[in-house]
C-alpha cells in the first residue's frame, strides 16, 4: 500500500483523536486490496502478514474505522456485509448475479429514481448502500449466443 494512503489514514485518525495502529493498517490495507470484502476475507488477508489477528479483532476494527468514516459497507446479496474505502462521492453497486462481479458506479445514475422517491413518498434515499442485481454484459453476451 502506498504512502499517500497511509498518511490519509494517520491524518484522518489523529484528527478523530486515534492513531494508526498495526491492526487498523492491516485492515485497511486489506480492504483498499480487496476492494469489497466480507469480514472474513479481510481476516484471511490481513492473517498472510499477522496470523496472530482474530476475527473479533478484525469486527472490532471494521466498526471504528466504519464510524470514523474511513471505510464503508453494503448488502450485496444474503449473508455478511461487504466493506469497502469509503469515498466522498459514493457509488450504486451493480452486482453480477452470474459470474460475482461488482461494478461501481455513479449515484446519478439512479437520480431520477432518488428525486422521484421523494416528490411522490418524501423518502430520502441512501444509494450509498444500493445494489442493483442483475447480469454484466459478459455474462449477458454468454447467454444471449
Amino acid at each position: 500500500m502506498g504512502s499517500e494512503w497511509e498518511g490519509q489514514w494517520q491524518g484522518q485518525l489523529r484528527a478523530k483523536g486515534y492513531r494508526l495502529t498495526p491492526q487498523r493498517q492491516l485492515v485497511l490495507e486489506a480492504i483498499a486490496t480487496l476492494g469489497h470484502a466480507t469480514p472474513d476475507e479481510i481476516c484471511s488477508q490481513v492473517r498472510q502478514v499477522a496470523k496472530g489477528v482474530n476475527i473479533s479483532t478484525v469486527y472490532r476494527t471494521l466498526e471504528l474505522l466504519e464510524e470514523l468514516a474511513l471505510i464503508t459497507h453494503t448488502h450485496l446479496g444474503h449473508g455478511a456485509p461487504t466493506y469497502h474505502v469509503a469515498d466522498d462521492l459514493g457509488h450504486v453497486h451493480l452486482v453480477c448475479r452470474s459470474c460475482g462481479d461488482i461494478a461501481e458506479v455513479s449515484p446519478d445514475v439512479v437520480s431520477a429514481t432518488v428525486a422521484r422517491l421523494a416528490e411522490d413518498h418524501g423518502f430520502a434515499a441512501d444509494v450509498h448502500h444500493f445494489a442493483v442485481f442483475g447480469r454484466c454484459s459478459n455474462c449477458a453476451g454468454r447467454q444471449e449466443g
